[in-house]
């Protein structure tokens, strides 16, 4: 039994990977839908072609997690594609964001997405994908977002390392590391603080940001950025100096505070 897996299906990024793999993935004989809210799961379910197996389930806590490994062991199925799209930001200076959220992002963003790929691996075949949704915010750190930043580069190190530890077994990596997407996650970054201007006036469909996520996954490539913009984000991180792009960002930052 050939399968997807994918996490944060219930809204955004994972939730438009779930439709578009569905889609576009006749192959698969399940796609296993992973995330907290079950109403918005089988919802989604209503509205993919391919059978679809639900886990409401928070992956932060190992006991629920278990429940997925369990499955796995029993069904021992064949997974072609692994998505790890689940994650959460919020924007605040560093202590002015509690410490129970700052935390959570780290777990979620971080130690859920290494123990899922960790459950997951040992079910993959050669030719089979995994994509870790990173962010822009991986090349450079970011005031005002810097745990959600900090999680986001361990993310891109994590994975481009994994992909050269699995290239022998033909397993591909893909980063995905788009810019402010239009989705809810802004809605709950928002809660504590504004995105700047800036970030809003970059704002990209996520439609795009999968469609080229999985074009770029399917050619092998380690790393996928979408749009013009951030492609340019990331020439100019490798370029110029951090300390002067921070203090750039400090300063459009204390603007807008």
């Amino acid at each position: 039994m050939k399968i997807a897996v994918i996490t944060g299906a219930s809204s955004g990024m994972g939730r438009e990977a779930a439709v578009q793999i569905g889609n576009r993935f006749g192959g698969l004989d399940e796609i296993w839908l992973i995330a907290r809210r079950e109403e918005r799961l089988m919802e989604l379910e209503g509205r993919l072609p391919t059978k679809v197996r639900c886990f409401a389930m928070d992956i932060t806590v190992p006991r629920e997690l278990d429940q997925l490994g369990e499955a796995l062991k029993k069904e021992s199925p064949d997974v072609k594609i692994l998505v790890n799209a689940a994650g959460f930001g919020r924007i605040g200076k560093v202590g002015e964001v509690d410490l129970e959220t700052e935390q959570a992002m780290v777990r979620l963003n971080c130690e859920a997405l290494c123990a899922m790929t960790h459950v997951v691996l040992p079910y993959m075949s050669p030719n089979s994908r995994i994509l870790q949704f990173a962010s822009s915010a991986a090349f450079l750190p970011q005031p005002k977002f810097a745990i959600y930043a900090a999680t986001k580069s361990f993310v891109l190190s994590y994975s481009r390392a994994l992909g050269a530890e699995l290239r022998g077994r033909k397993i591909y990596v893909t980063a995905v590391c788009p810019g402010p997407v239009d989705t809810e996650f802004f809605d709950i970054a928002e809660t504590t603080d504004q995105i700047p201007l800036y970030k809003r006036l970059v704002m990209a469909n996520p439609r795009g940001v999968v469609k080229k996520a999985i074009k770029d996954s399917c050619m092998g490539r380690p790393v996928s950025v979408y749009g013009l913009t951030m492609n340019g984000f990331r020439v100019l991180c490798k370029m110029v100096p951090h300390d002067i792009l921070l203090s750039i960002l400090r300063t459009l930052s204390d603007f807008h505070g």
